[in-house]
Formats: C-alpha cells, structure tokens, sequence
C-alpha cells in the first residue's frame, strides 16, 4: 500500500452510484468509434447555479500546416476589452470530446471571471496522432495572442487549462511557450491530467501505485486508458517526449503557477500528484488538490459537493493568478 492508497476509498456520496455510473460509460465505449464520438459529443448537465449570461461563438482558424480547426468564445454579456484569457483544451484521450466536454468549467469561467473563454477543437487521434493535438494547441495560443484585439483579450493574461488529455495538453503548451518565448501565461489549470506515459514513468523518483489499484476504477479504467495512449503514440513512434509526456521535461524551471486537481479513484492520480511535486521542486508554485473516493470525470457530476468545488476551484485560481499579475 502506498501513501495515496487511502483516496481510493469510495466517497460516500459517489459510492451509491458507483455501478450504475460504470455501466453506463462501458455502454458507450463498447460502441464503434463514431458512435462513441457522437455520444460524446453532447454537453452533460450544468449545475443550477450555471452563469445564463454567456454566450458562445464558434470559427475557424488556421495551423501551421495550413489545416483549419475550430474554436468556440465563451463570454459574458457586458464584458469589457483587454479581458483575460481562458484557452481550454478539453479532454477526452486525445481521442473523443470537443467543445462541450468542460462546458461546466467554460460557462463558469466566462460567468464569474473578468474572461473571454476560448475552447480549441484540436485534432484528434488516430486518425491525427502525436503531435498533432499538442501542435495545434500551441498555435492556437498563439493565433489567440495574434488576434487579441479581435476577441477582447490582452496577450499577457492568459491561462491555459483542460481535464485528463486536456490537462496534459495545457501542460505541454505552458512548456511550448516557455521553450518558444512566447510570454503572457499567468497560470495552468491541470485538472486530472495525464502527465506521464506508463512505460516511462519515474519510479524511482515517484510513487505509481494507481496504475496498477485503479485499474478497475469506473469511468477510466487503466486499460481504457492505455488504448487511449496507443491511438495518440502508437507503439512503433513511442520514444520518452516532454511534449506527450510532460513529467519527463528535464526542466520545469520558469513555468507559470498551477492548479493541479487529481481524483482518488483515477489510474491518473499518482501521476498528477508526480508532476506537482516536480514543479514544486523545480520553484513553481502550485495548488494540489486530492478529491479522495471519486473517478476520472468526476468533476462532470454536478449532484457531487467535490465536483461543485472542483469548479469552483477553477474560477479562484484563475482571480489569483490575474490578481497577483496586477501587483507587479
């Protein structure tokens, strides 16, 4: 047993529909890949306290290999210019998702921060493998910044943030920037995110005893995940990358503040609670939330008083950091 074994304990709230959750999310992925792509597709349940003042836009923009994809701007009525930026990048393994997978998180966001919400339709895997996904999430920061003026934003306000793959991709863009020198990020949002491809992950350096106790977990099971990981990096192209695999990063020096929020009963939790101990000792500051007893996704169930404040969360760090950049 290790030190994190005791957040694998059912949470009292979530443990009464533990078996119905987990048999309906095996429904879907049972399906063909379109299929299960479609049920995907459409947006979960708000909360009922969900802003109802935001509104959406979606376009096209350009990357750098001259392909389109698609973005949605969340914002609120009324909001005034050189507004932050929330750039989302949502989860779903690289594989499944789009705008509407952290439709919570977004309508939040954009309800209760002064932020223009700006969520990114990357290509996906397999038919758009590694480094697809994390390319285009870089370009469209940076096409963001390029066109501040256009969405209402400054280009030194930025957070980046997404859940399980998204969260792996916002950690990658915060090093892409710092690598690149591309300036204005003020925090990552690393909400369950996968840091670290099974086969290369630190051991010694870490504790992964996830993997293997929540392999059963609902939701997300570790061979659910591990499928996820070959679609993205299949097999033959799998070589030990920062930019799949952002623990890896021989150097996590000079990235911007983080909120990292991992759940107990998730393959990916020792791997989150993992790259917020690196950036700690790398000179990062960072919030780790724990929500123990509770799967992969959680934060999609608005009846758990743990999603309620998983969300909430969000929304403060993103007034912290904006606050703290105020100060300088």
């Amino acid at each position: 047993m290790g030190k994190y074994s005791h957040y694998s304990d059912a949470d009292p709230e979530f443990a009464p529909i533990q078996n119905d959750v987990a048999k309906m999310i095996d429904e879907v992925f049972a399906l063909p890949l379109d299929q299960m792509r479609n049920a995907f597709s459409q947006p979960g349940p708000l909360p009922e306290d969900s802003p109802k003042d935001v509104t959406t836009k979606d376009m096209e923009i350009s990357v750098r290999d001259g392909s389109k994809i698609g973005i949605r701007i969340y914002k609120r009525k009324g909001l005034g210019a050189d507004a932050l930026l929330f750039l989302v990048l949502h989860g779903g393994g690289w594989v499944i998702g789009n705008h509407s997978t952290e439709e919570t998180m977004n309508r939040y966001v954009a309800g209760l921060n002064d932020a223009v919400v700006v969520s990114v339709d990357y290509r996906m895997a397999p038919e758009f493998r590694y480094p697809h996904a994390a390319n285009d999430s870089f370009d469209a920061l940076k096409w963001c910044a390029a066109n501040a003026s256009t969405l209402g934003i400054s280009a030194n306000r930025i957070v980046v943030g997404g859940s399980s793959a998204g969260g792996n991709l916002s950690a990658v863009v915060a090093q892409m920037a710092r690598d690149n020198g591309v300036p204005g990020i003020l925090g990552q949002v690393l909400n369950i995110p996968v840091t670290c491809h099974p086969d290369f992950f630190p051991r010694d350096r870490y504790e992964y005893n996830s993997w293997t106790q929540n392999e059963n977990a609902p939701l997300l099971p570790s061979r659910r995940m591990a499928l996820f990981w070959d679609y993205y990096v299949p097999k033959g192209q799998l070589r030990p990358e920062a930019y799949h695999s952002p623990l890896l990063a021989k150097n996590l020096k000079g990235l911007p503040p983080a909120l990292v929020q991992v759940a107990g009963m998730d393959p990916l939790r020792d791997e989150g609670i993992a790259y917020a101990d690196a950036l700690k000792e790398a000179g990062v500051d960072v919030k780790l939330e724990v929500y123990g007893g509770v799967p992969h996704g959680f934060g999609s169930m608005p009846n758990l008083s743990k999603s309620v404040k998983y969300n909430q969360n969000v929304v403060d760090f993103i007034k912290k950091v904006d606050q703290d950049k105020s100060k300088l």
